[in-house]
């Protein structure tokens, strides 16, 4: 029981750092972090900041990468139980969150500004952005997918399922609707600097390839199931279903 317990409060830090994490993100690209954002002085030149900037990034597409592959999968589990399994992707994913967002240099040059009243609508759209992130998050298996879900039934001696294929709300508009509202978040900057910039594209640029990987992933797991599914929805441009 001690050890389950343990489980379930290792997923439980793990979830809350996935919120602290989530809540930085959208004051951060927004500009108004209250420790740092992605705008602000600059501290040191472009070049090394656009470096520092890159490795950051770097390191949280390199850990989403190795972390998600099978094989990474299968060596983890000789190290930890399979209920605390997902809560570490989790809680490493958000501790390199942090250190991307405390650690970020910004570069203020202007690209683009945009004054009222069109800021307002790009401030609904980034909003809007995030409501999807978090919506799409329930529209699968909020606790699930976050760990929760592993802990608990584990905790209650019960057996984790994977969860099953849905296509509900969103996902019966495109494949990967909580990429497309992080696509959103990313670019709906009323001003956007060259360090936002370079955070947008390289994210982006990201974005497109893991969705790729992940492609390959649901075929091999999925089958005919999801290739009907793919063939049907798009990726990651929303199109109304047809009737």
């Amino acid at each position: 029981m001690t050890k389950r317990l343990a489980i379930a409060t290792y997923a439980v830090l793990a979830y809350a750092a996935f919120l602290l994490s989530v809540v930085w993100a959208v004051g951060f690209l927004a500009g108004r972090g209250a420790v740092t954002s992605v705008d602000g002085p600059a501290a040191i030149p472009a070049a090394a900041a656009l470096a520092i900037n890159g490795a950051l990034l770097l390191a949280f597409a390199a850990q989403h990468t190795i972390m998600a592959r099978a094989g990474f999968k299968q060596r983890l589990a000789r190290l930890l139980p399979p209920a605390a399994e997902r809560s570490t992707f989790v809680l490493v994913s958000s501790l390199l969150l942090f250190a991307l967002f405390g650690w970020w240099q910004p570069v203020p040059a202007t690209i683009w500004h945009v004054g009222p009243p069109w800021s307002a609508v790009i401030w609904l759209g980034y909003a809007i952005g995030w409501a999807i992130v978090v919506w799409s998050t329930f529209m699968i298996d909020h606790a699930d997918f976050l760990g929760l879900k592993q802990a608990y039934l584990n905790l209650r001696r019960r057996s984790h399922g994977e969860p099953a294929f849905t296509e509900r709300w969103l996902y019966a508009w495109c494949r990967h609707p909580m990429m497309l509202g992080l696509v959103i978040a990313f670019w709906a900057a009323p001003t956007m600097t060259v360090g936002h910039l370079f955070f947008a594209v390289s994210s982006t640029a990201y974005i497109l390839v893991g969705i790729r990987f992940e492609e390959r992933a649901l075929r091999a797991q999925l089958g005919p199931v999801y290739e009907e599914y793919a063939g049907r929805v798009p990726a990651l441009l929303p199109r109304p279903p047809s009737s």
